[in-house]
């Protein structure tokens, strides 16, 4: 119900082309989420939903924490202990002096939808969709959860007054909750997203330059690894053009450099004298 939809011009252009099954767009590296520390996770995450057992792992009564989220005010209930994995939260509950029952906090400028993103992932480890390892080719794939073979990619998001990829608010999210495993998951998954719009990756370019710090290496990078890869759309799109025009964001300065050192990588590279097996020059 949180996924109304929104239509972009008409000029906008789409990427076609899926990506290869399993591979993932960002940097393999520091995209990268353990396979270990992930189903550990899930063997940790016994309750699975918030509010339906107020007992720990540690068998102790953990209060339930009402949670009002959203400029619709959606509630959510959680255990106090679940949250306390976030040191945001910890450090908000601990500060709250009230009766342990009647603990709660609001989140007016979060998205229900990705907070119930968070909760699943605080609980099981993961969230919807599901990364599923391939043990043939070792690689890592999203689950296939609706009757087309495909998970909603994007979410309306009401800071931006529309499309959003949902991995990207989710990544921000969790940096802002001090969530750095959720961030490596999220990266992850939006790298493995495919027939996104031009007009979406720009404004969840955008988003992610807006809600990370400029120390952020990882999904900054991300976007512009994706803009330089798939220039051949992005300079035919009118979307593209106006965002350049009315500029006034760090995200095209980095963009640019991004591009000049592309640019010098082939050079040195078509510049460079080759060299035989033997070692010696041609």
């Amino acid at each position: 119900m949180f996924s109304r939809r929104f239509e972009p011009p008409q000029t906008t252009k789409s990427f076609s082309k899926p990506s290869r099954s399993g591979r993932s767009s960002s940097f393999s590296k520091e995209a990268g989420v353990s396979k270990k520390r992930l189903e550990s996770r899930r063997r940790a995450g016994t309750v699975s939903n918030a509010g339906s057992s107020d007992i720990n792992f540690d068998n102790t009564v953990s209060p339930i924490v009402t949670l009002v989220v959203g400029q619709e005010q959606r509630i959510f209930a959680a255990h106090e202990h679940i949250l306390c994995a976030s040191p945001f939260f910890k450090a908000v509950l601990q500060n709250q002096m009230m009766d342990s029952q009647t603990k709660k906090i609001s989140l007016p400028d979060e998205e229900p939808e990705v907070f119930s993103s968070i909760l699943e992932y605080l609980y099981k480890g993961d969230y919807t969709p599901r990364l599923i390892h391939n043990k043939k080719r070792n690689t890592w794939e999203l689950e296939q959860s609706d009757e087309s073979g495909r998970s909603e990619a994007t979410i309306f998001h009401h800071s931006v007054e529309g499309e959003l990829l949902k991995d990207t608010a989710i990544y921000c999210s969790a940096d802002k909750y001090g969530i750095e495993e959720l961030k490596r998951v999220a990266l992850r998954k939006q790298g493995l997203q495919s027939g996104i719009q031009a007009s979406t990756i720009l404004a969840s370019a955008r988003y992610a330059y807006a809600n990370t710090p400029d120390t952020d290496s990882k999904l900054r990078a991300h976007y512009l690894a994706l803009i330089i890869r798939s220039r051949n759309t992005f300079k035919r799109s009118g979307t593209m053009q106006l965002e350049m025009f009315n500029g006034g964001t760090q995200l095209f300065f980095d963009l640019f450099v991004a591009l000049c050192n592309h640019v010098d990588d082939i050079s040195s590279a078509v510049s460079s004298p080759r060299t035989p097996r033997s070692g010696r020059p041609f």
